[in-house]
This record gives structure tokens, sequence and C-alpha cells, in this order.
């Protein structure tokens, strides 16, 4: 089966609510893609379809690394789908249930990951509205994508109602209550995934969604530190802040959270993350006509559509509670804008069928008194005039066609259901009318049709030129190609354009060619310009002959040149401390930032032999090492007096020999001749005699 006459489907991957997913082949850039296809049961109703169509409009104009691309969106015989890119991969979900938990410093990084998504997309007026790790695909080269933009929305449209769609276990507080939401419901959302990947669990659970989403609006959340004590402060603190129940004290964007997040891996126990307090005393909020206007529109009154596509989106929840519907919840906040307690489904209705009993017997009452009256003659001429009006106005089958041009698909959508109608959508090129624009319709405004018809619109897909988009400085050459494909170009050239550039790291790209914003053809050829790095400045080195180490630094530094490896060896013409030699030599010209080599002098590599005789072994072995000399020990017999010393050495004292010679020493043992004489008593006694006769 072929859609487009390019996409061949091969086989079906997924299921939801709403569509089922295909992988398919695109013939025309030979690559495989997935296709989000409305279910027959919902091609039929244009306000189903004019959401399908907003899901792709929404994330179409999205092309981030971090983001499931939208290649394509078209429509035929009645099939709607969505040309998207297909990952290889798993879900953050499954991994968590893999892994358990996931170590800190991957947890953050999947987390910044996500947070660069979210950043694009808000910068665009996305908001995500559903992130969980169910949307959070981890591709086999590791990179994290977000997918699922399917209740996206710019964050100025005001055509969602306010009703929550959002997986319950890691919705935002405000959108559990029903009320508006923006970008900093989906960091509510991500601090809640961050809290699971560290602690493999979520923070709340309850016997119902409403259990949940009650402990999400006023339920003290348990710190992920008292699961998991390693969980550094800062991260825990990033975590809280994230989860505030209050929005404005929340990070109030992503790039915000990048930021700490960044932080986080350098100081990972330092207490750098302020969360604001609300003082009691907090200034009176003003709304502007816009937030008023807003704020009207996100609580009107749920049509039958509304419910029916709340109902396909809790279809894709993979967790089995929400495949039951989930009760609803009041969302009044009294004046001091602390969380209601959710109203009963039972009281509500209780009230309306009280209202609905009194309006009965209001018009019963106004009935009887009618035909009291009439039968009383006195409103005769009025019934007569009455009736004249509603013969005019009784054909209800009817309405008038409304002129449409220049609106875009979805306000066209809307505006002609609130006149009864229905719209089919073609896409052709216009010189006229911007890209978005319809430029054609087929009835003409005024024209009398029956409810229901179909005004066949032409909505323009610009001048038959694109857009080259923005963004692409700092992507990879890879990256930067795919997000042009992405904008539909089809000619990005293999070849790159170098450039020096100081800004932009060597690799990267610096800019397209021809630049970003201009309009060109998709089958324009488009180079990619990359940068070599910073411009190469060469200077001469200096020589450094004779200097001492920290002169030679600073005449380095001087000529942005640095000191590179040092060593050390002898010389007999350089002094010790002094540089002998560099490498490379002076007058070279080298790069700014280059390292110069130095050998530094150790001294002469000759010394004089000390004189060591008549020392003791341990003293002689000082004297002959202190003069750099190596010492061999050899013993002969001597005289009693020498022994233990040292009676002789070679080379001798005084010789000019190398640093590292080997002296041998010579120490005396004694002679054993002379030694019983030495020990005779008479001589001591006759000697002691001889002294005390000369005493006398």
């Amino acid at each position: 089966m072929f859609l487009g006459n390019r996409y061949e489907i091969i086989s079906k991957i997924g299921s939801g609510g709403m569509a089922d997913v295909y992988k398919a082949k695109c013939h025309k850039l030979n690559r495989f893609v997935a296709i989000k296809v409305l279910k027959p049961e919902f091609s039929q109703d244009q306000s189903f379809v004019s959401k399908f169509r907003m899901e792709a409009q929404s994330a179409a104009c999205l092309s981030h690394p971090n983001i499931v691309n939208i290649y394509d969106v078209g429509e035929e015989n009645g099939i709607y789908y969505i040309v998207m890119e297909l990952i290889e991969g798993i879900t953050l979900k499954k991994y968590i249930e893999r892994r358990k938990k996931l170590e800190i410093r991957e947890s953050i990084e999947v987390a910044m990951q996500v947070a660069r998504g979210l950043e694009a997309a808000h910068a665009e007026h996305i908001i995500h509205r559903d992130i969980k790790p169910q949307n959070i695909i981890i591709s086999k080269d590791g990179k994290v994508k977000v997918t699922d933009f399917g209740i996206a929305r710019a964050a100025s449209s005001q055509t969602i109602s306010s009703n929550t769609m959002g997986s319950v276990h890691y919705i935002s507080p405000e959108q559990a209550r029903g009320g508006y939401c923006d970008e900093r419901s989906d960091i509510y959302s991500l601090g809640i995934t961050l809290y699971e990947m560290l602690t493999g669990r979520v923070p709340f659970e309850g016997d119902s969604t409403v259990a949940v989403a009650l402990q999400h609006i006023q339920g003290e959340m348990v710190p992920p530190r008292q699961y998991e004590q390693l969980i550094p402060i800062s991260l825990e603190r990033i975590i809280m802040k994230c989860t505030q129940k209050k929005p404005e004290l929340r990070y109030n964007s992503a790039t915000e959270l990048i930021e700490d997040l960044k932080k986080s891996l350098t100081m990972p126990n330092e207490d750098f993350v302020k969360i604001k307090q609300l003082s009691s005393d907090s200034p009176t909020m003003i709304f502007n006509g816009r937030d008023v206007d807003r704020i009207k529109n996100e609580t009107r009154a749920r049509t039958e559509y509304d419910r029916r596509a709340e109902h396909a989106y809790q279809m894709d929840m993979e967790d089995s509670e929400y495949r039951n519907r989930r009760d609803r919840y009041g969302d009044d906040d009294d004046e001091d804008d602390e969380d209601d307690d959710m109203e009963d489904t039972d009281s509500r209705f209780e009230k309306i069928v009280t209202y609905i009993g009194i309006g009965v017997a209001v018009v019963i009452v106004l009935i009887i008194g009618a035909i009291g009256l009439r039968a009383c003659g006195l409103f005769s001429q009025t019934t007569k005039e009455s009736s004249s009006a509603a013969e005019s106005s009784s054909d209800t089958t009817k309405t008038k066609v409304i002129n449409v041009l220049g609106m875009t698909y979805d306000q066209a959508s809307s505006a002609l259901r609130d006149a009864g109608l229905s719209i089919k959508a073609t896409y052709e090129i216009s010189e006229d009318y911007p890209e978005g624009q319809i430029f054609e319709q087929d009835l003409k405004e005024g024209e009398e049709v029956d409810r229901s018809t179909t005004v066949n619109v032409k909505v323009s897909t610009g001048s038959g030129q694109l857009t080259i988009p923005s963004g692409l400085t700092g992507m990879t050459p890879q990256e930067a190609a795919q997000a042009l494909a992405t904008a539909g170009f089809t000619n990005v050239s293999s070849s790159y354009e170098e450039e020096n550039s100081d800004s932009v790291a060597a690799g990267l790209v610096i800019r397209s060619n021809p630049d970003s914003g201009t309009k060109a053809d998709k089958t324009m050829e488009i180079h990619l310009v990359v940068s070599k790095g910073p411009a190469v400045v060469e200077v001469e080195v200096p020589s450094l002959y004779g200097m001492k180490e920290e002169d030679a630094r600073s005449l380095l530094s001087e000529k942005k040149l640095t000191i590179g490896d040092i060593s050390y060896e002898s010389s007999d013409e350089v002094s010790s401390g002094k540089i002998i030699s560099q490498s490379p030599g002076s007058s070279n010209k080298v790069s700014e930032g280059s390292k110069v080599d130095i050998v530094i002098s150790t001294g002469s590599s000759s010394v004089k032999v000390p004189d060591v005789r008549w020392s003791s072994l341990s003293s002689a072995t000082a004297k002959l090492r202190d003069a750099g000399l190596e010492v061999e020990v050899e013993y002969e017999e001597s005289s009693s007096s020498e022994k233990d010393l040292v009676v002789s050495q070679s080379p001798s004292n005084g010789s000019e020999v190398k640093k590292g010679t080997t002296v041998t020493i010579i120490i005396g043992m004694g002679s054993y001749e002379t030694e019983p004489a030495t020990t005779q008593a008479p001589e001591e006694t006759t000697e002691d005699t001889g002294d005390q006769g000369a005493g006398q």
C-alpha cells in the first residue's frame, strides 16, 4: 500500500486511541519513516481531523536533535496521516524498568537533552503538555528524543479545552485542576520524570487517577534523598524547584533548568538552587484583556467532540488505569488563589437537574399564561406577526456560507463548525497568499446551503519556496543536514566549505549557504560552512639559552607561548638552574599557544674526589655521595689504630672524575700480631708500681 505515491507501508508498529502507527519507506528520499494514520472511525469527523492536523502543524515547525521530527502531512482518499522520523530505540519508561533506577550522571544527561528539546519547542510557543518517560525515546546511539506532540499546542492558542490530558502520575497541578497551563507545566512533568529516573518510583501513588491528581494539587512530595541518599543535594533541590505547586515558584524556562543541571555536574553538593517564597502580602494580580479572554475560552463547556477526543487520548496511556474515563474536576479558585477540592460529579449533576426542572416549570407557566391570554383575544395581532416571523425562520436545516479566505485552516474549521458546516482542504502553491492561509473556497459567502455541507478550500503552501531554517549554527554537519531535510530541502551538498571561526568550535556548522532565513526552492543545492577553529597566528620563538625557568616563562607569555616539557642534564658550560637547550629552537615560526620544551642544567658533569682517609665508613660514604660519586668498600688488615677507619682510597683525593664514578675505599681491620701485647697484665702492674715509686 502506498500513501501520497511515495510512502510504502511496511508494517504496523503501534496503535493508540486516535491513530495507528506504521513503519514505511519513503521512495522519494530512500529512507524509512514512521507514519501516524488517523483511525477510520475518526476520519469522518471534521473536528477530529482538525485536531489531528493541529498536531502536525504544532510540531512541524520544530527542528531539533532532541525532538522527533515531522517530515510531512497529507490526506489521500479520506486517509489523514503524518510522516515522522523513525527512531530505533527504547522508551525511557522501559529503560527505567530494566535498570530499576539510573545513575546520577546519566539521569542528568537525559534530563538535559529533554530540556533542550523543550527549550526549542517553547521558543516556538509550543507546549508539550504530556511529558513522561513513555514519550521520551533513547535511540541506539544514546540520543534522547521527545516524541508525541499530539496534545501540544501553541502557547497563544485557545482551541484546546482546559480538561487535562496528560498522564496523571506526571501531570502538573494546574492541569489536574483543569486550569490554564504554560511552559512551566512541562518543567513540572520533567521534574517528576527526573525523580523517577533517580529513585525508580513516582512521587505520588493512589487507587485512582483522581486520588493521584489530588496529591499533585495538595500533597507533600517526599524528597528523593529519603529514598536514595546518594542523590546530590543540588540535584534534589532542582527536582523540588521543578515540582513546586505554584508555577511562579518553578523555573521560568527550560534554559534556566539546563544551567542548574550543568552546575549540578560540577558542584553536586552545593546549595545554589534558589526557590522563591510567596509572601503573604504579595500584590494583587492584574489580568489584561487577553488573559481574561483566554480564561473564558479555557473554561467553556465541553462539546461532545471534546469528550470523545479526551477519551481517545486517554486510550493512548500505557497504564491500564487510563483506559477508564477519567473523572472531571472543578477548577474554581478562591480569592487567595489556593487550590480547591474537586467538585463531585454527582453533585453537579443534581444541580443541573434542579436547574432544568426550574426552567421547565417556568416554561410551563408561560405557556399556560399565553394560552389564557390568547383565549381572551388580547394577543391575536401579535400572534399573527410572531407566526409570520417563525415561518421565515422555521427552516433550521439551512445555513449561510461564511467567508474564510485569508484564515488559517484551524481558524476556518472553527468558524465553519460554528456555522454548522464542515471543511475539506487541499494544499497548493499560491503567489498571493502566505503559507498556511486559505486562498480559495468553492462555496460563495452568503450562499444558503444545508447544514453539515462540506466547504472545500485550498490552503497556500507559499510561493513554492521554502525558508532555510535557523539554529544551524553549532550543529554537527549531519544534524544540520537533517534539519534542512526536515524543512523540506532535498539537495543538501555532502561536501562542506570550511572557514576559520573564533566563536564556533572546529567541526561544527557556522552557517548555511544560502544563509538561514533565505527563501529558496526545495531542490536548490545548499552548502554547509563548517568551522576549522580559530585562525592560526604564527609567532617567532625567542632564545631561552642561559635563562632561569621563571624568566623563560615570562618571555614566552609575552609571545603568547607556553613552557612545555622540562628535563634536566649536566653541563660544564651552563651553571646549574639555567636553560641549556630548547625545542623548537629560537627563530622558528610556530602558532600562538604552542609549547616550547626546555632542558635545564644541573651543573658541571665532573667533580673532585674528596679526601676521606682516616674517616669512618659512614662519614666517608656520605662525603662521596654528596659529591655525586658511588662508593665501593674493601677491608684489609692494619694496625689497631687504623681499625674501622679508611686507610686508603682510589681514585685519590683531588682527582677530577665524572659524576657517578665509583670510589673504592679500604677499611682497616686491625693487626692480629700486636693484639695479645696490648692485653698483658704484668706490664700494666709494673707501670702502676713504677708510677708509685716515682711518686715516692
